[in-house]
Formats: C-alpha cells, structure tokens, sequence
C-alpha cells in the first residue's frame, strides 16, 4: 500500500506528466503550422517548444524521483527559473513569428 507521501510523489508525477504532454502536443500544431507557412522563421517556435517539452518532462520526472526517494534530495534553484524562462521565450517566439 502506498503511504501519503508516495501519493503525492504520484499526483506531482502525474501532473508533470500532463503538462509534459500538453506542450508537446502544442508543439505538434505548430510543426502543423510551420509546415503551413513552408517552414523558414516558423521553424523557430516548433524547436523552442519541442525544448521546452523535454525540459517539463525531465524536471517532472527528476520531482517526482526526488519526492519518492527516502533521503531528502535538493534540487537545483535555478531549475524552476530555467523552466519558466523556456515557456516565456517559447511563448513569445509563438506571438513574435506568428
């Protein structure tokens, strides 16, 4: 049976997960409207974003490791900054080419 503390190193997996999964399939529609706009500056958004999905996955999957581990685990500061900078960059590059 799984104590409190693994249900919520879970639930935080889980919703990693889901955000994970809701920027790629973000980054899917603007690969479709990049290949649209035959490609050039469109491309741009699409790699920030495909980054940016792999950045959430990774972080998600490094929280929840960490919450689920018996030792206390310190995750770097600089992570969450770094996230939120590659989505306001990815988010910008999306308003600025599109």
């Amino acid at each position: 049976m799984t104590g409190p503390a693994g249900a919520q190193a879970e639930r935080t997996g889980l919703a990693w997960r889901r955000t994970a999964l809701s920027s790629a399939a973000c980054t899917v529609l603007l690969l479709h409207s990049a290949a649209l706009r035959h490609w050039g500056l469109a491309l741009v958004p699409v790699l920030l974003a495909a980054g940016t999905s792999a950045l959430l996955a990774a972080v998600g999957a490094a929280r929840e490791r960490a919450l689920r581990s018996a030792r206390p685990v310190v995750m770097p500061r600089a992570l969450p900054a770094v996230a939120s900078l590659a989505v306001t960059v990815t988010a910008a590059s999306v308003v600025v080419l599109h």
